[in-house]
């Protein structure tokens, strides 16, 4: 995949810096680059890029306004050199943000994770083809070939991940949180809980909030409406209640 992008910075060298970096990327395309933020508006809105390196303090119109006015297929990666508009910048939605003077690996890094996003969006729009079969040992009848284990984009490497050492996800908006049995931290990857969803094998993996999708043989114990992973608790929402326990009596045996 190759993304489309545009730069928008008042300072030349930052421009001209910003153009090298995106130069030395091979998935970067870059369109247009821009002095102001009033003057990329228009041509922005009409010709969309899929990202956006964006300073944030210029005259007229700054970066922060500029980003809610364009349109939502457009990811935005903030460039500035003032710290304290970290929180905001992530308030609209921003794929990240890079502190002046940047470095092209944190510029690359940025430019990765905004790669990441757009495939796991493609992903979730146009699913992958059924999956491969191969013969069954007697009647030479088809079985499909069920996944063992997914790769997931961590900063800069693809982890594998055993799917028989995943409790469960947490989505938190366009990352989840892959929590592996015997690791102390979950595994944090830029991608929705539907798109991941879609991709786990259903006869092991089900929905119980909105927030979190469970493995129900790794599950210690259920009390009030919530199950118990060692210390975490995860809730059992109301829409999620009567699906989960119809696939504990399928697959489990309750007395």
């Amino acid at each position: 995949m190759k993304l489309t992008c545009a730069i928008i910075d008042d300072e030349p060298l930052a421009v001209e810096l910003m153009e090298s970096y995106v130069r030395k990327t091979p998935f970067l395309d870059l369109r247009d680059s821009f002095g102001s933020a009033m003057l990329a508006f228009e041509q922005l809105r009409e010709h969309p890029v899929d990202l956006l390196f964006c300073d944030i303090q210029m005259p007229a119109l700054n970066g922060m306004e500029l980003a809610r006015m364009l349109p939502a297929t457009t990811r935005v990666v903030f460039t500035t050199a003032f710290s304290r508009y970290a929180v905001e910048g992530f308030r609209v939605n921003a794929i990240d943000y890079l502190l002046k003077p940047i470095s092209y690996e944190d510029f690359l890094a940025a430019a990765r994770k905004a790669l990441s996003w757009f495939e796991m969006k493609a992903r979730a729009e146009y699913p992958a083809a059924p999956e491969r079969s191969v013969p069954g040992p007697r009647t030479g009848s088809p079985r499909p070939v069920e996944p063992q284990s997914l790769f997931v984009r961590c900063e800069s490497r693809l982890l594998q991940v055993d799917l028989d050492d995943i409790c469960y996800i947490e989505g938190l908006k366009d990352y989840v949180k892959i929590h592996v049995s015997g690791q102390q931290h979950p595994i944090v990857t830029l991608m929705t809980l539907k798109a991941l969803e879609e991709q786990l094998p259903s006869e092991r993996f089900i929905r119980v909030h909105r927030s979190y999708i469970v493995q129900p043989q790794k599950i210690d114990s259920i009390e009030r409406n919530r199950i118990v992973f060692g210390k975490e608790y995860i809730p059992i929402s109301e829409n999620y209640r009567q699906s989960f326990f119809d696939f504990l009596a399928a697959h489990s045996l309750i007395f």
